[in-house]
């Protein structure tokens, strides 16, 4: 957390109005985060932000000289706040930001947790070691039942951790992998590899479906993600199986069990995802 669904509603929450906007300041309170902030200052005060794109669960904010990679980790969010707005003691950056025929504004990032990412990069983003080896977006025609079945025929590995996998399909985290197997009727645990084509079509068509689903709900809030606005997302209040075990399933009754996977949690239903 937060996941696909989440980045996707902070960049379209910042886009409109950090496109066009020039960087007056940037301060970094806190430069340890998952990897050291760099001197942000130096390369981004006085340029213009010229485009705001997603690469998996990167947001990359672009400059004619560079991109900005941000990443929002566990518990990372951003939102605007007035500038001069005085700080809590886990807002660890400021961007201060005059809009092109607006008021100038502060972008804040906030993270408890501290395991995000401000990363400056100088060449196409593509090319950074983070993005380099990245599987297909799942909301792209890049990513369909034919790419599933190739990239599962030589794999033991259980489904729901290959769905996982950012050099199969990025972005595809543990709570929407949970709902996508659930409504592809596949058990969590089944080796990817034992897909027939015809489930490795149904299960791309749940992950699109779920993952667009969740962004129309403004993703899940499960802790501390909020959007740029401050909201939270309500996706959570839709889940069929993520954080339900011994909960009535919602299609056929019977209680949804639990299973370790990888450290992380699989909520299935037995009856729709027989093994």
């Amino acid at each position: 957390m937060p996941e696909l669904p989440e980045v996707e509603t902070t960049k379209r929450g910042v886009a409109p109005t950090l496109i066009g906007a020039r960087v007056d300041a940037v301060t970094v309170r806190c430069a340890a985060l998952r990897w050291p902030v760099p001197d942000l200052s130096a390369a981004l005060a006085g340029a213009t932000v010229a485009t705001v794109t997603r690469r998996a669960k990167y947001l990359l904010i672009g400059f004619a000289h560079g991109t900005l990679i941000v990443h929002l980790g566990m518990s990372g969010s951003l939102r605007f706040v007035p500038p001069g707005t005085p700080p809590d003691k886990h807002d660890h950056v400021d961007v201060l930001l005059a809009p092109p025929n607006a008021a100038p504004t502060l972008l804040r990032y906030r993270d408890p947790r501290r395991f995000g990412a401000w990363l400056w990069h100088p060449g196409a983003p593509e090319h950074h070691p983070l993005l380099a080896r990245l599987g297909p977006e799942p909301l792209s025609d890049a990513f369909d039942g034919d790419h599933l079945y190739r990239v599962t025929r030589d794999k033991r590995v259980a489904i729901k951790q290959a769905l996982m996998d950012n050099a199969l399909v990025v972005g595809v985290g543990n709570i929407y992998a949970n709902e996508a197997l659930f409504h592809a009727g596949i058990h969590p645990a089944r080796p990817a590899g034992r897909l027939t084509r015809e489930d490795c079509q149904r299960l791309a068509e749940t992950v699109k479906a779920v993952l667009a689903r969740a962004i129309e709900a403004g993703g899940s809030t499960l802790r501390d993600f909020v959007d740029a606005r401050g909201q939270p997302g309500y996706f959570q209040q839709s889940y069929y199986v993520y954080g339900r075990a011994g909960e009535a399933c919602r299609r056929c009754g019977a209680p949804i069990a639990e299973l370790r996977q990888g450290q992380r949690s699989s909520c299935y239903c037995p009856q729709c995802q027989p093994c």
